[in-house]
């Protein structure tokens, strides 16, 4: 699983000290983001070799455990289903050992052009499929 450290601060939190529960989705899209440039694919990059971009199309979040200012979070993230067109991951949210949130995303191969639905490009693809994890196995 691949993980990103992140720091709790002021403008994360409500007025009660306690991250606000839609940061929660910026921390998983930055850990995803972060994923795919250590896969050798930055947004951009993907862009301008590839023609395409990955849009979130559903998101199911379950808030276990609350995080607080200051907290030093690990976000990690798993490709659990590499499709023509789309990918699957799991994602959770831990502070140390406690886990406090977990996430499955799915996001959808655009055109970088139109913003259309397209398959993921071949070579692309193969390295995603290789990257897969089963989370059953």
């Amino acid at each position: 699983m691949f993980i990103l450290p992140v720091r709790v601060y002021w403008e994360d939190t409500d007025a009660g000290g306690v991250v606000y529960h839609a940061r929660y989705v910026a921390f998983c899209e930055r850990a995803r983001s972060e994923w795919m440039r250590a896969c050798g694919y930055g947004q951009d990059g993907l862009r301008q070799s590839h023609g395409v971009m990955f849009a979130v199309r559903a998101m199911t979040l379950d808030f276990l455990k609350p995080a607080r200012l200051d907290d030093a979070l690990e976000v990690g993230v798993e490709l659990t289903d590499c499709r023509r067109a789309s990918l699957v991951f799991r994602q959770d949210v831990r502070r140390g050992d406690e886990l406090l949130l977990t996430a499955t995303v799915r996001v959808a191969a655009l055109d970088a052009a139109t913003f259309k639905p397209c398959p993921i490009p071949p070579a692309l693809y193969d390295q995603l499929k290789s990257l897969e994890h089963d989370p059953h196995a």
